[in-house]
């Protein structure tokens, strides 16, 4: 029950560019691009982020990180 209440808010966060952990706008976290092209964005709270587009990002997998 307590999923089916945080999972709308995080996926709204997720679309405005946002951290679902800590609110800070993912523009401004630590970037950096893996060998096979992937750019991993780092929350300053820890959370692992893979930018799809220019503002469309999605948690990343722990095999990704």
């Amino acid at each position: 029950m307590f999923r089916n209440l945080i999972a709308p808010v995080q996926a709204w966060l997720l679309s405005q560019g946002q951290c679902v952990g800590c609110g800070m706008p993912l523009a401004q976290g630590f970037s950096h691009t893996k060998s096979d092209g992937m750019e991993i964005v780092t929350c300053k709270c820890g959370r692992g982020y893979v930018k799809l587009s220019e503002h469309k990002y999605r948690r990343a997998k722990q095999s990704e990180l």
